[in-house]
């Protein structure tokens, strides 16, 4: 599970050439497309966005929406409580911190839950979380009840110069953050995990989580944070959990210090993973989901 098909699927969409894409305020509108048993996944895995762009580097932003919409009339939810989640052995070969499976039913804090406030060397990043992702948030409430953020990096941003698009991406353990490490990106929990709630577009402010655009179903412990409304591009074939409520500037900043790109020798979308780090390191110290 490594970032390669998302940078190549990213550079893809940067070479693209057509009108800008101006989107303005975009409701998270959280559609439940369960991807649990008992439920069906219907994902987009792998298609390439409907509108062709090529992002601007000043491209305005819209505000962070203030509250997560309902779902529309037309879907049918599934009970959260009574969802059984499908957590499975990562056997990809890929590096893990393994501190064991989360509880397939999602527990009664995980359902509870209303936000994960991510705490950095920069300041809290608070995530208001959706009801309608319950193994999703029951994933990250498990691992962060382990300590498994704690001490870990946010490992790749991406920008407009450098992949066409607008994301902060943290979540693997083992990442160095330093832009010269092979095998950033490539770590996770040792354990995978189906898509739920696909269909949200991502602008800014969502919150979602990171696998091959080709992977489908295949989430561990990495997630992205879109910092601009033109990833709206971007094709509905990843998880959305939340929306940033605030923190949004520490995000803000991070962006407009740059990347630190590879060194001489190193192919950032290489198979062995890779990956473009922001020049302000952005460490985790804690995760807490309540």
């Amino acid at each position: 599970m490594t970032d390669t098909i998302r940078q190549k699927h990213a550079h893809r969409l940067a070479k693209r050439r057509g009108t800008t894409l101006g989107v303005g305020l975009t409701i998270l509108s959280l559609l439940v497309l369960t991807a649990c048993s008992g439920g069906d996944a219907s994902t987009n895995a792998g298609a390439e966005s409907s509108i062709s762009a090529t992002p601007t580097p000043d491209a305005e932003v819209s505000a962070v929406p203030s509250e997560l919409a309902e779902p529309s009339a037309s879907a049918e939810p599934q009970d959260p409580s009574k969802v059984t989640c499908e957590y499975r052995k990562d056997d990809t070969g890929s590096p893990a911190k393994f501190v064991g499976f989360p509880p397939k039913k999602p527990t009664k804090a995980s359902l509870r839950a209303k936000n994960m406030t991510i705490k950095t060397n920069l300041g809290d990043i608070v995530i208001e979380l959706t009801p309608y992702t319950p193994c999703t948030v029951n994933s990250f409430a498990f691992l962060a009840s382990k300590n498994y953020f704690d001490n870990t990096v946010c490992h790749r941003l991406t920008t407009a110069e450098t992949n066409g698009i607008y994301l902060l991406q943290c979540g693997d353990p083992q990442a160095k953050g330093d832009g010269e490490n092979l095998t950033d990106g490539t770590g996770g929990p040792g354990y995978l995990f189906p898509d739920e709630n696909l269909g949200p577009q991502y602008v800014r402010g969502v919150v979602f989580m990171a696998q091959g655009g080709d992977a489908a179903n295949s989430n561990g412990s990495q997630f992205a944070i879109s910092y601009n409304d033109e990833n709206a591009q971007l094709p509905a074939a990843y998880t959305p959990f939340g929306v940033v409520v605030k923190g949004m500037d520490i995000v803000d900043k991070v962006a407009a210090g740059g990347v630190n790109t590879a060194k001489d020798g190193i192919d950032i979308t290489s198979d062995e993973g890779g990956s473009n780090a922001p020049k302000i390191r952005v460490e985790i110290k804690d995760v807490i989901v309540r």
